[in-house]
């Protein structure tokens, strides 16, 4: 389905009936990284997925989207679906626009699932590297996804899974460069979020991979000491969902039934 936001269209999908699931892609992903779990996720809840602002059929509102403005754009769908309570997946990118939402409706949150995803802003290195990706989108942008897509998983995770590899990079190829580059600065952008993940009422859940080179599971554990928030690592990299399916659904799972 799609809808009029900003002069621009926003694309979302809703299966099924009951207690609402919102579920969030992550950078150079779309609504299909959720195809294999809504199935059975629909069968007790209303599955909400939604394209983010420059990426699947969302279109761009600008050349930089702060975590801010694409949870904005995710509370007008929710608010036109007339939703006021939910539990939150979302993946790497998803998680962080999921603290933003977090951070302006708390009381929208029944549970946030951060998948390979952090409370963290970025350090300076990694800012560095965000921008540098952004210089070379402008000239070399197709190589420059195909180098980055595959970092995002562990090096035995590329041929190991190789069709659904191939399939996910494919729906990254087709992110418009200037949805590239404005979720780029916009991630950039973002503050630590740490005190509102701490507050999140209901399960606060974060999952991370032992070989995701983007989130340091070790660094996270430290960071969430004597606090309530649940921290499961899994054993390969930072795509979870095709790299660890079987253990993430079934984390997945309870932290839905909960």
């Amino acid at each position: 389905m799609i809808l009029d936001y900003k002069n621009s269209n926003i694309h979302y999908m809703v299966d099924g009936k009951g207690p609402a699931l919102v579920l969030l892609h992550g950078f150079l992903e779309t609504v299909a990284m959720w195809q294999e779990f809504i199935p059975e996720w629909s069968k007790d809840h209303q599955v909400i997925c939604i394209d983010l602002l420059g990426h699947g059929k969302t279109d761009s509102i600008g050349y930089v989207h702060t975590m801010e403005d694409m949870a904005e754009a995710v509370l007008f769908v929710l608010n036109h679906l007339s939703i006021r309570r939910a539990k939150f997946i979302g993946h790497s990118m998803g998680g962080y626009i999921a603290l933003a939402l977090a951070e302006q409706q708390l009381q929208l949150f029944e549970g946030l699932c951060l998948m390979n995803s952090t409370f963290e802003a970025d350090d300076d290195e990694r800012k560095l590297l965000r921008a540098r990706a952004v210089t070379v989108a402008k000239t070399n942008y197709e190589n420059l996804v195909r180098i980055s897509f595959a970092n995002l998983f562990a090096s035995e995770s590329r041929e190991r899974f190789k069709k659904d590899f191939e399939n996910a990079l494919q729906i990254a190829l087709q992110t418009s460069l200037q949805g590239y580059i404005a979720a780029q600065k916009g991630m950039a952008l973002r503050p630590n979020r740490l005190e509102v993940f701490k507050n999140i009422k209901g399960e606060a859940l974060i999952i991370t991979g032992k070989k995701d080179a983007l989130v340091n599971s070790k660094q996270i554990s430290q960071q969430i000491k004597n606090t309530a928030i649940i921290h499961k690592v899994l054993s390969e990299g930072h795509m979870s969902h095709i790299e660890n399916k079987s253990d993430l659904s079934y984390l997945l799972n309870h932290f839905i039934e909960k």
